[in-house]
């Protein structure tokens, strides 16, 4: 009898333990995530003002991959305000970096050991988390084997990510969801936003209320944009010759070829190396020779990775301390890094897909606003080309938006909006917008969440 209550106990102890385990099938393979206990971050470590919470998303199946998120409540009205997710792009760039330069509720000071309050973080009127994703990236991890490599598993893995998160906090659940990118984010953005529509209309899992999506200097459709490299390094927004005109006419020559690929990408993924190859070869290389900064064509790019000192970041993300109220794994990260190049690698056949149509067409032809942002003094991905795919988006408002024009937003740059569709050309701002006009960023976000018109 007792052999029997001990076991009875036993199974009701294991069936607890995974009751709010997520469970999907993917290309055949069985996994399941489950959200690990929320670390309520002290109030020093970065906002001191509002309720902070960090974690681990845990899947399992063939792999063990962990994805690390980090919330912050609302200044304002935490049980009213938006939430947004945040993915910064890359691919494979933590979003703690967008958290801690551009963004976020604090920056570090410039000995990297204690922060500081940014007035113009994106919490400010909304509840906002950053998820580092892929596995690999930043505090997430995993091994080699975890790491997705495309669309599709990042797509699922945040839209299980978000089914656990507010199953976890139901107090949110209400609240409208915004999801958010920059940079290869105009991959990440639409693909996730896409994978939640259809989860809602398949009713997969519980209704997320998505009501808008943001992407910021965005790679979303490739087989336009590369055609305005040569533009953008020749004859740009501040008059930078970043190439001479020999280098920029050999650009457009290579252009048919490059999009010939890229558009073979599309149909066949056997394709799509070479185009990824072939292309920044021949459209983005030249620039790269110049010694410009590729995220702001008005800047020397100078000796750091990524044309930018972040070393204060790296230091105060590796501190012991922060790492010990953030809840990180030190068994598993050893030490933060802003961008893993092994997941850059591993997205090379990804690079050039389109994620325009039907991800973000069939959103707005269902109501859900989109916003492309772009700073004008952006190279890599720059606003001409940005705005070019906008305006050839096929979608129900296509004519209008394309009818539209453009006007002034307030002094912060150009605007052209039709229905629930707006693109920005954000003046003297490089690839990252809230890092170089924190005002307009903020200022754009409020508008955009709230449902006012620019």
């Amino acid at each position: 009898m007792r052999f029997f209550l001990l076991a009875f106990v036993l199974l009701f102890i294991a069936i607890s333990a995974h009751a709010n385990r997520q469970r999907w099938t993917h290309k055949g393979q069985t996994f399941y995530g489950q959200l690990g206990e929320s670390n309520v971050v002290p109030g020093d470590v970065c906002d001191p003002d509002v309720l902070s919470l960090s974690g681990y998303y845990n899947i399992q199946g063939t792999r063990d991959a962990n994805y690390f998120y980090w919330f912050f409540e609302s200044r304002d009205s935490p049980k009213d305000d938006p939430l947004i997710i945040w993915l910064t792009g890359g691919p494979g760039c933590s979003s703690q970096l967008a958290l801690m330069v551009e963004n976020g509720p604090c920056t570090p000071t410039e000995d990297g050991l204690s922060t500081t309050v940014n007035p113009y973080s994106w919490n400010s009127n909304a509840n906002i988390m950053w998820i580092d994703q892929p596995a690999g990236v930043g505090y997430s991890y995993g091994d080699l084997p975890d790491y997705v490599s495309d669309e599709e598993g990042v797509s699922e893995d945040l839209y299980w990510f978000l089914q656990a998160f507010f199953q976890e906090h139901p107090e949110y659940s209400e609240n409208a969801f915004f999801v958010f990118g920059e940079s290869y984010g105009g991959h990440y953005v639409p693909a996730t936003s896409y994978r939640i529509w259809q989860g809602n209309n398949n009713k997969e899992g519980s209704h997320i209320n998505l009501s808008g999506v943001g992407i910021g200097n965005g790679m979303t459709t490739p087989t336009i944009q590369y055609e305005y490299y040569p533009q953008m390094a020749n004859n740009n927004t501040y008059g930078v010759k970043a190439v001479s005109d020999e280098q920029y006419q050999k650009m457009v020559d290579r252009l048919p070829t490059c999009l010939n690929l890229a558009e073979k990408c599309q149909k066949s993924t056997e394709f799509c190396s070479s185009a990824y190859t072939y292309c920044n070869m021949a459209e983005t290389t030249p620039y790269y020779n110049s010694g410009l900064n590729p995220y702001d064509v008005r800047k020397e790019c100078g000796d750091n990775p990524l044309c930018y000192d972040f070393s204060s970041t790296e230091t105060f993300l590796n501190l012991d301390s922060t790492r010990q109220a953030l809840g990180v794994n030190n068994d598993e990260v050893k030490t933060w890094e802003s961008c893993n190049n092994a997941v850059n690698a591993m997205f090379i056949d990804d690079w050039m897909k389109d994620f325009n149509s039907p991800y973000l067409s069939s959103l707005l032809d269902d109501g859900i606003p989109v916003l492309a942002y772009s700073g004008d003094a952006d190279f890599i991905c720059n606003w001409m080309g940005n705005k070019a795919w906008t305006l050839d988006l096929d979608w129900s408002g296509h004519d209008e938006f394309n009818a539209a024009g453009d006007h002034p937003w307030l002094s912060y740059g150009m605007a052209r909006t039709a229905k629930d569709f707006t693109f920005l050309q954000v003046y003297e701002a490089g690839h990252m917008v809230p890092l170089d006009q924190p005002q307009a960023a903020l200022e754009m976000l409020n508008t955009f969440t709230s449902g006012k018109g620019f």
